[in-house]
């Protein structure tokens, strides 16, 4: 079953409100604008070699290459929401976010430094 596509105009806002106010944003606020920039990023870096987590609020596959057909992908990213959303707006480099601990990245190809900011 295909997933309901967010509205550019719904997704944005969310992503504004966890902007302005990252603590105070709502759960339902900060999912939305997760799941939002991890839809963006699956469109701008289609395919499926690289698996980005966000728990508990989705995970997409991207970046063309090989497909992993079961269990674990071989190229993984995870992260929690906050630096997720800091990645997709552009207040966290990627190679910051590596060195800090706060992206676990495994896989050849699990480098999105090329993808991101998305906004």
């Amino acid at each position: 079953m295909a997933r309901v596509r967010i509205e550019d105009a719904v997704g944005t806002a969310a992503v504004r409100e966890c902007a302005a106010d990252a603590a105070g944003a709502s759960r339902d606020i900060r999912a939305l604008a997760v799941r939002y920039t991890l839809q963006l990023l699956a469109e701008k870096a289609s395919g499926n070699t690289v698996e980005v987590r966000v728990p508990p609020f989705g995970a997409v596959q991207c970046i063309a290459g090989p497909r992993h057909t079961r269990g674990t992908p071989p190229n993984v990213v995870e992260t929690d929401a906050a630096t997720w959303l800091a990645l997709a707006m552009g207040t966290l480099a990627w190679q910051d976010g590596i060195a800090t601990g706060r992206i676990h990245a495994s896989g050849q190809r699990a480098d999105l430094a090329g993808e991101l900011p998305l906004l």
